[in-house]
């Protein structure tokens, strides 16, 4: 137990928490993650006290509530404006005993202690609990229950198992992927004798739930520092059991394109993801874009081939997000991106019909990710721009073919309709009538109304043929300036010539 002047601020719900517990005569700590995250003076995410009142005992001190578990949790509702602090949880002080299926105890008994509740935690960091120690609940004198040294821990940057670290996984070995997501998004080490735990113990993993592993695998994806996080599962044995076909990559060495083995590709072009902060879907796609590579590869050294790794690896992507449990519109986008990441693109050689073909097969919504996808593989690749020339150039005929065009067709009157009302064949007045009205259309939008052009069209008919033709002349040439006008506006935008 350790007394100290903590500079870390309660918020008002938890204090009320705490002051209605202990009105009744009962103990209250605020705990867990929320502790460890305040000494890092970083705001909490959510907040979660312990007490010595049974469940029961809890619910009638705050009736607005609801009870999700059978382990003594008791979330109760406020009406703070922080989302963070709209629920609290309140958690009986408690013993576990026996985990036989590695992830839930399989029974809960109430301890009388907050020592006893910390000592079944995970992590030192984790277990610590802050005492409110004046009855008028002022910031200034709080107190830090540390029996493992987690402020020790949390200064040095460690990750370090509560006790003895093999019984703290074989209790729970979600753990054992909380152990690297930590150490990932916290960007610590993991002590020596939990890490060697974490080996030993790393096929414990197989007793998890995927939906559990996968909302682990995420956090580490989605961290600035994910390449690392997804190396460390690989070095303490765990990526055998979460995604092993990206082992299949370590070591493997590829062609004169590449400076890399497929393994720290795959990491660095992650890497690169992540440290511009692109989306869930272009990281995982940037990790596993060629993950095919070592099942299509043909070859040794230089001139070694992997033809059809994306088709490949689009078919493993889509069993290892399945296997995962991801959500079927997650699994469809990022097997879209890894199955089109090597489309070709050439300035003056790839036509507007064939981007177009490209924008159908893969949706103009997903053409973003998929060029932010070709910058982390460039990337990964040793390149040292991530946007060149060409791929500017590409957004903009990506953007060029998908503009609405700029022609007759906008209008709300066609060509048949102007030979009903001015009674007239098929034939060159037509097309003139509707590039004049076009031309007016472009400058006042409100124009383009069925009753508006109809009256134009009977003014228009009254003309001769040459006044017309002029007038149709001119309208052309101003339709033609806005058009030209767009594309360079298109053109500037992606800075290209």
């Amino acid at each position: 137990m350790q007394d100290t002047t903590l500079k870390i601020k309660i918020p008002k719900e938890v204090l009320e928490a705490i002051r209605k517990l202990e009105k009744k005569n009962f103990q209250a700590y605020i705990v867990g993650g929320c502790v460890r995250d305040a000494l890092r003076g970083v705001k909490p995410q959510d907040w979660d006290i312990a007490t010595d009142a049974t469940p029961e005992e809890v619910a009638k001190i705050f009736p607005k509530h609801f009870i999700e578990n059978k382990f003594g949790t008791v979330t109760i509702l406020t009406a703070s404006k922080d989302p963070t602090l709209r629920e609290i949880e309140v958690t009986t002080f408690r013993i576990e005993e026996k985990y036989t299926d590695r992830r839930h105890p399989d029974k809960v008994r109430w301890a009388k202690t907050i020592e006893e509740d910390l000592a079944r935690r995970d992590f030192t960091i984790n277990a610590m609990a802050i005492k409110i120690k004046n009855e008028k609940l002022k910031i200034k004198n709080l107190e830090l229950i540390d029996p493992f040294n987690g402020q020790e821990d949390l200064k040095n940057r460690v990750i370090r198992a509560v006790g003895n670290p093999n019984e703290r996984f074989e209790e729970d070995a979600l753990r054992l992927m909380r152990a690297v997501r930590f150490a990932t998004t916290l960007e610590f080490k993991i002590e020596e004798n939990t890490f060697e735990a974490i080996k030993k113990n790393a096929h414990l993993l197989e007793f998890i739930s995927k939906e559990r592993i996968r909302d682990e695998f995420l956090k580490i994806i989605m961290s600035k520092n994910a390449a690392k996080g997804i190396d460390l599962l690989r070095e303490t044995g765990l990526l055998k059991y979460v995604v092993p076909e990206l082992l299949e990559g370590y070591k493997v060495s590829q062609n004169k394109h590449h400076i890399y083995d497929v393994w720290e590709h795959s990491l660095r072009s992650l890497d690169f993801a992540a440290k511009k902060g692109f989306n869930k879907y272009v990281r995982l796609a940037a990790l596993f874009h060629d993950i095919g590579k070592p099942r299509t590869k043909r070859g040794e050294g230089p001139d070694a081939t992997f033809y059809g790794h994306e088709v490949v690896g689009a078919k493993m992507t889509a069993q290892i997000l399945n296997r995962l449990r991801f959500s079927r519109k997650d699994i469809e986008k990022v097997v879209k991106l890894v199955r089109y990441h090597l489309f070709y693109y050439n300035v003056g050689e790839v036509t507007e019909s064939s981007v177009r073909r490209l924008l159908r097969k893969v949706g103009k919504e997903n053409i973003e990710e998929l060029v932010q996808l070709r910058m982390a593989d460039r990337i990964g690749s040793g390149c040292k721009k991530a946007l060149p020339y060409r791929l500017r150039h590409f957004l903009y005929v990506v953007e060029k073919v998908s503009q609405d065009p700029i022609d007759t067709r906008m209008l709300k009157i066609n060509g048949h309709r102007i030979m009903s009302i001015l009674k007239i064949e098929p034939g060159p007045k037509i097309g003139q009538i509707l590039d004049i009205l076009l031309s007016e259309v472009l400058d006042e939008p409100d124009k383009n109304n069925e009753r508006y052009l109809e009256e134009k069209v009977k003014e228009l008919g009254k003309l001769s043929d040459e006044e017309l033709k002029e007038k149709a002349k001119k309208a052309r040439e101003k339709i033609n300036q806005i058009v030209e006008k767009r594309d360079q506006m298109t053109k500037q935008k992606y800075w290209v010539s």
